[in-house]
């Protein structure tokens, strides 16, 4: 995080041009450049433009998914390729969040099932080394995209943040020790009871619902009210002497 900071830093503020430079370009490199587009770029805080994001530089740009998550991250193995590399940048997408839980469009549950895929799906989007190996493997005919699944209505309702508020400001997390958390929602869901917060979502998703009810019906009547202004008004008649007569008085 500290290093995807520094670059969002020198090309907000500098309008600099950064180069991310790695050993194979697949996973710190990877992790960095995505956080900093997460930070600068408020469509990547979206579902659909953090979709494209890990489309783009994750799946295309050939981030060896097949041997970082040969096995489930809970699992003792010997593989000397395997490595939490992509649950490190979900991880600090998450501290974001967060940080920032206004700002993005999805909610923790997004992240998660990103996660869970990753290590184990029936979705062919992160099976495989690269795209070299998906293409021989003919997984765009054997299997669909995760994406695929996601934006279905049904179910992309249930990973819309009931907070978010668009924002185009550039977010700057901080990086202080103090600043970041156990994400127990991921980490501990098998051993801790996160009904209370599960239910503290569930409240903040009625009232937000309920709110932009109102929102529009006062909408509705304030349309009604303007157009029955507008016949009185034709026909000569004052608000107060519709009041009066509508009383009888």
């Amino acid at each position: 995080m500290i290093c995807a900071c520094v670059v969002s830093t020198y090309i907000h503020k500098e309008d600099a041009t950064v180069l991310v430079q790695g050993s194979s370009g697949t996973d710190r490199v990877l992790q960095v450049s995505s956080l900093a587009q997460v930070i600068l770029d408020p469509d990547c805080r979206t579902i659909r433009g953090f979709e494209a994001l890990i489309e783009r530089e994750w799946v295309q740009a050939g981030h060896p998914f097949k041997s970082r998550c040969c096995k489930s991250v809970y699992s003792k193995t010997d593989s000397k390729f395997e490595s939490p590399v992509f649950l490190v940048f979900l991880d600090s997408v998450w501290q974001i969040w967060q940080q920032f839980p206004c700002s993005f469009e999805f909610n923790e549950e997004f992240l998660i099932l990103l996660f869970d895929n990753a290590y184990c799906s029936k979705y062919g989007t992160f099976l495989c080394n690269n795209q070299k190996e998906r293409k021989m493997n003919k997984l765009h005919e054997k299997t669909i995209s995760l994406w695929s699944y996601v934006n279905q209505p049904d179910f992309l309702k249930t990973y819309l943040n009931p907070l978010y508020e668009p924002n185009s400001d550039v977010i700057f997390p901080s990086v202080a020790p103090q600043s970041l958390c156990l994400w127990k929602r991921l980490y501990m869901r098998h051993q801790l009871d996160l009904s209370s917060h599960t239910e503290m979502w569930e409240r903040i998703k009625f009232t937000k619902e309920n709110n932009l009810a109102l929102q529009l019906r006062t909408s509705r009547l304030r349309r009604q009210v303007d157009a029955l202004s507008k016949e009185l008004q034709e026909e000569g008649i004052s608000i107060h002497d519709a009041l009066v007569r509508s009383t009888g008085e």
